[in-house]
């Protein structure tokens, strides 16, 4: 047990005139960002005998946490700001420990005093307890660990999780090739409102995208899948009315969603490079550019090989891998009604005839999330200066000015149809989107899926604490497996 002792500085002398300065009053832990540096021996007693303390020094003093920016660059009016370390730290420990509430968080350090001096939180003495100190005068209330959360900034966590990607770069071989091909796929969240749960009464509106939940005012309505169904059968029976058209049966939520870049490492794992959160009434492929920027930023190039799945099915997503020097292995998406493109060597589309079709005009594409140059092509024979003569085939439309199609003038629209989805690179490119399930599987079991708190800065910022802590996790991995190489 380890009993704070009063330093012979501030012990009562045997003269009475002698000045004795005030006893201290609160102990100001070192920090996560020294702690890590201290040999065994140099611990105190209470930290050396307590199992729980000694594993997060390792787990999370891999952090670069004396360059996390966390200070104002410049000075600033009022109170100098509360250190957010010892917060990030504890909200890790909870999510590696999957503790639910901020309250059971507290009450988890309360019963474990050496952990709350490794996380820093400041500690107030006390003789009175057996460890010398009153850890539940230290720590701060439920509420401000739940405010901490809502407004911690999230690219303070986002330097964390670049921290643990630059250090696997550095672990892992260079011929692992580390980034070069990568998984992207979204995770829905959904929110904790009422509107979510099938047994609450809701006398209308549930799907009412314009009626917001008063338990969340971020989250949105979105779909997670929608499938087709067919139209039923006519009834026979007399005084049942005949139902329509077959509609799609969708399955719909208020809520966020995650959206991760990953990439697996054979015989070492999968590890995250990138995420991000969203409402839920967004696209996945709008997911792609931010996510890549970071991806980018993180690795120092683009990676050259990506897969995904039918949801990212975007000519641009097939330009960004061309650009990088490889391919996209993405399912292929019917938006024309089964018709296939071909191209001849300048990128022209082919019509019916195999006949190259000229570009009559380009106008610029504006109502999308990537603004775009897009081309009208005519019938050849139309356009032709001879004489018109009639189709080569009889298509149905030549009547009516011949075929006409209008397509974005990327490249990466013609590579979305030239694609051969049967080849041996293809499928084996295609595995790896498994990574980004394994991935959304971990963060599951750590709750990413039902969260109990109610806006969209706390969702996003336990997003990042569950996947730096995966990242973590995999980090300690790396080490052993190597430490294991090494002693054999």
């Amino acid at each position: 047990m380890f009993i704070i002792s009063v330093p012979k500085l501030f012990q009562r002398l045997g003269s009475k005139s002698t000045a004795v300065p005030p006893l201290p009053r609160v102990i100001y832990p070192p920090g996560l960002a020294e702690i890590k540096y201290w040999p065994l021996h140099q611990l105190p007693p209470m930290v050396q005998q307590c199992p729980l303390s000694l594993k997060y020094i390792q787990m999370l003093g891999q952090l670069d946490w004396e360059n996390l920016p966390w200070r104002p660059q410049a000075a600033q009016p009022g109170p100098y700001p509360e250190n957010p370390l010892p917060y990030m730290a504890a909200l890790l420990v909870k999510g590696d420990q999957q503790i639910q509430g901020m309250g059971q968080l507290r009450q988890f350090l309360i019963a474990h005093p050496a952990l709350t001096w490794v996380l820093g939180f400041e500690l107030q003495l006390c003789q009175e307890m057996p460890c010398g100190v009153d850890v539940a005068a230290s720590l701060p209330s439920a509420a401000h660990f739940s405010h901490v959360l809502r407004t911690l900034p999230n690219a303070l966590l986002q330097f964390l999780l670049t921290d643990t990607v630059a250090q696997l770069r550095l672990l892992l071989p260079v011929e692992s090739g580390f980034g070069h091909a990568v998984a992207i796929d979204t995770k829905h969240i959904l929110a904790w409102v009422k509107e979510n749960n099938p047994k609450a009464y809701i006398k209308e509106g549930r799907l009412d995208k314009t009626n917001q939940p008063a338990g969340d005012n971020d989250c949105k309505l979105g779909c997670k899948r929608r499938r087709n169904l067919p139209p039923e059968a006519t009834p026979t029976k007399e005084g049942t009315p005949v139902a329509g058209k077959g509609v799609g049966k969708g399955e719909y939520y208020w809520g966020y969603a995650s959206g991760v870049v990953v990439t697996k490492v054979a015989g070492w794992g999968e590890f995250v490079l990138a995420e991000m959160t969203a409402t839920f009434d967004k696209s996945d492929v709008s997911y792609f550019a931010p996510l890549m920027q970071q991806v980018e930023a993180r690795l120092g190039f683009a990676p050259p090989f990506g897969t995904a799945d039918a949801a990212y099915d975007a000519w641009y997503v097939y330009d960004y891998f061309d650009r990088a020097g490889g391919f996209a292995a993405i399912p292929y998406v019917d938006r024309t009604k089964g018709r296939l493109y071909q191209f001849d060597e300048q990128g022209l589309p082919l019509c019916a005839a195999q006949l190259a079709m000229p570009v009559k005009s380009t106008f610029m594409k504006q109502a999308t999330s990537v603004p775009h140059e897009c081309a009208r092509h005519i019938c050849p024979v139309r356009l032709s200066a001879l004489p018109v003569e009639p189709c080569p085939i009889g298509h149905e439309k030549w009547a009516t000015g011949g075929c006409q199609v209008t397509l974005p003038t990327n490249k990466g629209t013609r590579l979305r149809y030239q694609l051969d989805r049967h080849s041996w690179e293809y499928k084996v490119l295609y595995k790896q989107r498994t990574a980004a399930e394994r991935i959304f599987s971990q963060a599951l079991a750590l709750g990413i899926e039902r969260p109990k708190v109610r806006n969209q800065q706390s969702i996003t910022n336990q997003n990042s604490l569950i996947y730096l802590l995966l990242n973590l996790r995999a980090l300690l991995r790396v080490q052993e497996q190597k430490q294991r190489a090494i002693s054999k």
